[in-house]
């Protein structure tokens, strides 16, 4: 199971960070990817981080601003999101790849968070 939390609104510039909690399987076992989907919009790979080498990939809509990381003794991964715009506005997820390395293609991942709002205002 995962559980996304941290979400919310905020205004053109500012921060969140969303965690994503896991529970009922090996963490460490899969990489995570975080992905979103605006309205009317498919599922965009975000960023995502290996399971235990720190590798790490964002797409170019978000490289500088996001951080993704990893606590793998809290079964916990994040998504540190700086210099919103609006543009990022959308339902975040959090989901999990059976495999070292991660991707950005959604349906690569195996299970689904209940995903979290993030609402940027300008």
């Amino acid at each position: 199971q995962l559980v996304e939390s941290g979400g919310g609104s905020v205004q053109s510039g500012g921060s969140l960070r969303l965690s994503c909690a896991a529970s009922g399987f090996t963490f460490v076992d899969y990489a995570i990817g975080w992905f979103r989907r605006a309205p009317g919009k498919g599922d965009e790979g975000v960023s995502c981080i290996s399971r235990s080498n720190g590798v790490t990939y964002y797409a170019d809509s978000v490289k500088g601003r996001f951080t993704v990381s990893r606590d793998n003794a809290k079964t916990t991964a994040y998504l540190q999101m700086n210099s919103l715009k609006p543009e990022d506005t959308a339902v975040y997820y959090c989901a999990t790849l059976w495999d070292e390395y991660c991707s950005l293609l959604p349906n690569q991942y195996g299970t689904w968070g209940q995903g979290v709002q993030v609402t940027v205002s300008s």
